[in-house]
Formats: C-alpha cells, sequence, structure tokens
C-alpha cells in the first residue's frame, strides 16, 4: 500500500529523490518549494526551482509559501492528508506545528554522515575539511538543527581529485535510493530509528564570498581542498593582470617548490606555502569551463611568474 506523502525541495539534490517517490508509486499529494526567482540578464523572468519543475511536468499541486511559520500553516499542511512528509533541501525551517502535522513523521535526506557536518553545506565542508568518506542519511526531523534521529545511511568514499560537484551527483543517486527503502520500511513498520551520537557533532555553514580567494600561503592539500570543495559553485579563485578573475575547477597534486603563487611549468603547476598543486580545469569571468591546456593554447607568455 502506497503512502501519501508531502515532498519538500528545492534544488537539483532532491529532484532524484521526488524522481524516485513517484517512479515507485507513492501518493504525492503536494510539492512544497522556494517560490520561483528572478532569472535573466535583466531579473525580469521568474524561475521555478528545479523540484517546481518536475512537479510540474508530473501535473502534481505545488505550494510555494515564504514561511511555514504562518497561524495557519499547520492547518494548510493536515489538510493534505499525508501519512508523513519527504524533506531533501527544502530551504525553510519546519516549525513544531509543521512536524506534527504528519501521523508518520517528517523524513530529511541529508548528505553527511550526522553528527558531522550538519548544516547548510555539508558537501562542500566535508571536501573542504579533506574528509576522506562522508554519505547520505535519512533522518526522522525533530526542532535542532540537523539533531533528529537516524534511520538509515550510505557511505561514500571521497576520492583524491572528487571535487563538490562529483560528490553532489553521487549523494543525489545514492541518497534517492536510501529514502526509497527507508520509505518502504515505513510503511510495513519496521523503520529502526536511533538517535545521533552525542560527541563528533560538527557544523557545515553556509559558504561565505570572503573565504572563495585562494590563498597560495597554505600547504598544497589544503589549497586543493579549499579548490575542489569549492567547484562548481561558488568556485575558489585568483585574479590576474589582463585576465580579470579566474576560478580555479579542478586540480591535482603538483610537483616542485617555490614562492607561494609562483607559476612553476607550462602545465600550470603552482607552488602553494610547502608543495604545489597542478590547474587542471578553470574558467576565466564570463567565460566557459576550459582544461588547463585549452586555455594555455597560445597565450602562455601572457601569463606572468605568479599568480595573485
Amino acid at each position: 500500500m502506497a503512502l501519501r506523502l508531502v515532498f519538500m525541495g528545492t534544488p537539483d539534490f532532491a529532484v532524484p529523490t521526488l524522481l524516485e517517490i513517484v517512479g515507485a508509486g507513492h501518493d504525492v499529494v503536494a510539492v512544497y518549494s522556494r517560490a520561483p526567482r528572478p532569472a535573466g540578464r535583466r531579473g525580469l523572468e521568474l524561475t521555478p526551482s528545479p523540484v517546481a519543475r518536475e512537479a510540474q511536468r508530473f501535473g502534481l499541486p505545488i505550494f510555494t509559501p515564504k514561511t511555514l511559520k504562518a497561524a495557519d500553516a499547520a492547518d494548510a499542511m493536515r489538510a493534505h492528508g499525508a501519512d508523513a512528509a519527504v524533506v531533501v533541501a527544502y530551504g525553510l525551517i519546519l516549525p513544531k506545528a509543521i512536524l506534527e502535522s504528519f501521523p508518520l513523521g517528517c523524513f530529511n535526506l541529508h548528505a553527511s554522515l550526522l553528527p558531522r557536518w550538519r548544516g547548510a553545506a555539508p558537501i562542500h565542508r566535508a571536501i573542504m575539511a579533506g574528509d576522506a568518506e562522508t554519505g547520505v542519511m535519512v533522518m526522522k526531523m525533530d526542532e535542532g538543527l540537523d539533531t533528529g534521529a537516524g534511520a538509515m545511511a550510505q557511505r561514500v568514499t571521497i576520492g583524491p581529485d572528487a571535487t563538490t560537484g562529483d560528490l553532489h551527483d553521487d549523494l543525489a543517486r545514492l541518497g534517492a535510493k536510501l529514502m526509497l527503502v527507508a520509505l518502504g520500511a515505513l510503511e510495513r513498520g519496521s523503520l529502526t530509528l536511533t538517535p545521533q551520537a552525542e560527541t563528533g557533532a560538527t557544523y557545515a555553514s553556509k559558504i561565505e564570498k570572503n573565504e572563495t580567494r585562494i590563498d597560495w600561503k597554505k600547504p598544497w592539500q589544503e589549497v586543493h581542498n579549499h579548490c575542489r570543495g569549492l567547484s562548481p559553485f561558488p568556485g575558489a579563485w585568483f585574479e590576474q593582470p589582463g585576465f580579470g578573475r579566474i576560478k580555479v575547477l579542478r586540480t591535482t597534486k603538483g610537483e616542485g617548490e617555490g614562492a607561494p603563487g609562483a607559476v612553476l611549468d607550462d602545465g600550470l603547476t603552482i607552488a602553494c606555502g610547502s608543495g604545489a598543486v597542478r590547474i587542471v580545469e578553470l574558467q576565466r569571468a564570463g567565460g566557459k569551463p576550459m582544461r588547463t591546456e585549452e586555455f594555455l593554447r597560445g597565450t602562455p607568455a601572457a601569463f606572468a611568474s605568479a599568480l595573485n
């Protein structure tokens, strides 16, 4: 027997879970997402979220409230008659009254192995910290910030050169399947919940603009983790006369030593505070992502001996 579900999500990361749920035959009675946002050169055209676009394709009812704290929000939620809610990167806080609107509860898919990396940017922070593994977890939500009891988890190894973009796509697919398994157990009444550990909690705060510039004085591993952790968005960057701001999208371990920021060879190996990184892929402002060899073709002499 299929569950009646409210789905709450906004970005691309949430789309595979919605697709899996619909494909499995669960009855999605409402989709909640962030309101359409301005897009285009002048910001005059409103663009629905990735989740809202998929919901439209399936003909599902879509709701885009600015807040769920309104006095009548819980009544409106209960009116859907749903058994449970599935929440994936929704973007709004769910008050206690909303959490209590569902007989079986609200279940969140989070892109980390909780309690490590609670919060807004778990994938970015895991890579920036140099973690060797991460994962996805289904948890039953409570009023805290990603503090609910865990239901199911799956671990994933983080490759030495993997970017946030790479990991994002892998975790989105794995998480969608994990949520489907959890919903099956919930439907059968066999879902087991385990309180999160009281130790080991870390917080994945939102990425701020002031932490995106590359500091070549740091050891190569920190520079490497910084670049891949911020790729493809918002992007780690440096500035160079005649080229402007350049995002570094992929790096790997380089060979050689030198003053921090020094260009060590014609393959764009850059000296760091200790060791070096080799830039594999980069992007000029307003341009497309390019492999380093393509970027340098015909213009290597235009690059200075050191990066800023």
